[in-house]
């Protein structure tokens, strides 16, 4: 089995919160070493509930694979350093806001004078150069800008925001993506770039429905609650003790599902003969499936519709879905060991790779842990110059 397909990679990453430590955190699972800059307090999820042995979950799930440099990057040697640093590194990643880099002299013109091959990324808001000017932005805020949040939601109610970050979790992975393809670049030119990543860019390439009814609809995109805009029977439905979805998209699967029901001739009912008239008669429709399934209890339901091959699903909790024989056989998750003993469970990047081994897991670092190690590794510093950091307040140091 080859080694991890980034092991011979070093990203040196200036973000925090969400965007970018998902970003890292995929290269991470890699294999590339990733040297996480922090200031002296630490990235803020290191302290937002739910707290685990004193660090905050979201820290621990987002920031595996990771190890941690604490600099004041206030001060003339700890932007030194980085200068040095980036002459041993093959990526930057940052997630300020715009210009706030290039106002401590570690913008992409100088960094990448010192290594060409720097792939350097920044992410943002609403990209490097934007109308929205140098606005704050986040995942919410991204949600409200691109029509993401008027979506979602009843028709006759308020907008409503999902329950996870949408935005700032689809702009690390296309992050990721960016940071894979300027390195595959690399290999052809030589040279490095300079790669602009905005959250506005990317949750909007994320709403074919909405781009589809906008440009090439009948009507503008709207809320239309727990269906889908396009198609129908797509979405939630009523059993008599609870709540399952349908996803039925063509002829075959329709005919299939008034097979299930008891009533083949729904399928050759004028008002749902086609995917078009499904959706334009869909209140109708869903009378006809809830009448069916409102008698039987959820697991009922899903038995006769897959019994019959109908794309179809309990609406299970989160909880209940990270317990499931699925979650579990597919590795999603990962329970490892932190240098205390404490045992965490923290995410892993999905995919399998027959080239590669699983992807590997090592725990997130403590503020500041690896300081001594990286100076002294990439960088060439003995013992005593790194305790003259340390006493200068330049490095922070967990001991």
């Amino acid at each position: 089995m080859a080694q991890p397909f980034l092991d011979d990679i070093r990203i040196l990453d200036f973000t925090r919160v969400l965007a970018g430590p998902f970003c890292t955190a995929l290269l991470g699972d890699l294999g590339a070493e990733v040297i996480k800059i922090e200031s002296p307090d630490g990235d803020d999820y290191r302290h937002i509930p739910p707290i685990s042995d004193g660090t905050g979950g979201l820290f621990l799930l987002l920031n595996r694979n990771k190890k941690s440099l604490s600099i004041d990057l206030r001060s003339d040697e700890g932007r030194r350093i980085v200068h040095e640093l980036v002459g041993h590194c093959d990526v930057l990643v940052e997630n300020f806001r715009p210009g706030v880099m290039e106002r401590m002299g570690l913008g992409y013109p100088e960094l990448s004078a010192i290594n060409p091959r720097l792939v350097y990324v920044s992410i943002s808001g609403f990209g490097q150069t934007s109308p929205m000017g140098n606005l704050p932005a986040y995942d919410l805020i991204i949600q409200a800008m691109t029509g993401f949040l008027d979506l979602n939601g009843d028709p006759d109610g308020p907008p409503m925001m999902t329950g996870e970050s949408v935005a700032d979790l689809t702009t690390g992975l296309f992050a990721s993506w960016s940071v894979l393809a300027a390195l595959l670049a690399r290999e052809r030119s030589g040279r490095g770039q300079y790669v602009d990543v905005a959250m506005h860019d990317c949750l909007t390439s994320f709403l074919p429905a909405a781009l589809a009814q906008h440009f090439y609809g009948e009507a503008p995109p709207s809320r239309v609650g727990n269906r889908h805009p396009l198609g129908a029977p797509f979405g939630v439905f009523r059993a008599r003790d609870g709540h399952y979805t349908i996803a039925v998209l063509n002829p075959k699967q329709f005919a299939r599902l008034a097979e299930a029901m008891g009533q083949p001739d729904l399928s050759r009912d004028e008002r749902f003969c086609d995917n078009g008239r499904r959706n334009e008669n869909h209140e109708q429709l869903k009378q006809h499936i809830e009448a069916w399934s409102g008698t039987r209890s959820v697991e009922e339901v899903i038995n006769a519709l897959q019994h019959h091959d109908v794309p179809c699903s309990p609406i299970l909790t989160a909880s209940q879905a990270i317990a499931s024989p699925q979650a579990r056989q597919r590795g999603v998750l990962r329970a490892i060991d932190t240098p205390e003993g404490t045992r965490i469970t923290t995410m892993t990047q999905p995919v399998k790779f027959s080239g590669m081994a699983a992807s590997r897991s090592s725990p997130p670092p403590r503020l500041g842990a690896d300081g001594r190690q990286v100076l002294s590794k990439v960088l060439g510093m003995d013992a005593g110059q790194i305790d003259i950091l340390v006493r200068d307040g330049v490095l922070a140091d967990e001991r």
